[in-house]
């Protein structure tokens, strides 16, 4: 899949750009390269970058959008709480642009949405074995009805779970959403989000380990910070935003730039739905902090 069918608008760019304030001789990395939409943005502003992703197909996808910048880009594939600086590297500005993607979203096979009918799969690395159907399917009720609480925050977790339970085995998005939503009250059926989308966030999450790999991330990622660098994350949901406001506000390496998160103008908003749910927070590393700090 090349670059023209992995786009992918970039959330809050010029809220990106801001709070990197790219220079021709800075050296940055985007921890979620996505299609490149951000790092193309950083690249264009001047100076070199490093790119990470988990998704294969999305970083052939950057690959080749960033292509005119030569060796201005390096890559790397991997989940970014496993990333390891070379030897002596710091960054001048570390980006994380969280959740998953508008591609991925739109490709049904890959089964993140329930808009679409496609395998209950959901994972960001294909190389790895643990699909979503391996969650729905032989989690007990009780362990899967915790599993949607609590990375779902689905108030009816247990009614879902139970119907699930009577209705596996699931292969398929649409015959998972569809079971939800007969599970669920009218009202709640009707409301203002899909009533399955809860439950596909929280078995997604589940998947990708996405909670566990943002907590390591947030512990490693001021040792790979230069003096004065910033680090900026977007979150898409309170579970992620959470965490990323507590380990700014915790951690005596950083100085929180954003006291408040940045959000979508109501312009940028009408153009991309995704930015609705985008919260920006923005740290930098503190000039007090020892620069002879290993970095991990």
């Amino acid at each position: 899949m090349g670059s023209a069918s992995f786009h992918h608008t970039p959330v809050l760019p010029s809220e990106v750009l801001a709070a990197l304030s790219p220079q021709a001789d800075g050296h940055y990395l985007d921890c979620t390269v996505g299609g490149g939409g951000h790092s193309r943005l950083i690249l264009a502003a001047g100076g070199y970058l490093t790119a990470i992703d988990r998704d294969g197909t999305a970083l052939a996808a950057a690959q080749e959008t960033l292509a005119p910048w030569g060796d201005h880009v390096a890559f790397w594939q991997g989940n970014f709480a496993h990333f390891q600086p070379p030897p002596d590297t710091r960054y001048d500005g570390v980006l994380a642009d969280l959740g998953v993607s508008s591609p991925q979203l739109d490709q049904p096979h890959r089964g993140f949405s329930f808009r679409d009918d496609g395998d209950l799969d959901m994972r960001m690395d294909r190389d790895q074995d643990f699909t979503a159907a391996d969650v729905v399917n032989t989690y007990a009720e009780a362990d899967l009805a915790d599993v949607l609480f609590t990375y779902g925050e689905e108030r009816y977790a247990r009614r879902i779970a139970k119907a699930i339970g009577r209705s596996r085995p699931f292969s398929s998005t649409k015959d998972l959403a569809d079971t939800i939503t007969h599970a669920v009250p009218p009202a709640y059926r009707y409301g203002r989000i899909h009533p399955a989308t809860r439950t596909f966030q929280a078995l997604r999450i589940v998947v990708n380990q996405e909670l566990d790999s943002l907590s390591e991330w947030l512990t490693r990622v001021p040792h790979w910070l230069k003096p004065h660098g910033v680090v900026v994350v977007i979150s898409f949901h309170s579970l992620e935003d959470r965490l990323v406001k507590n380990a700014f506000r915790n951690d005596p390496r950083l100085e929180v730039v954003t006291k408040k998160p940045l959000t979508a103008t109501p312009e940028e908003q009408q153009c991309n739905p995704r930015s609705r749910s985008a919260k920006l927070r923005v740290a930098r590393y503190a000039a007090t902090a020892s620069s002879s700090a290993q970095v991990l």
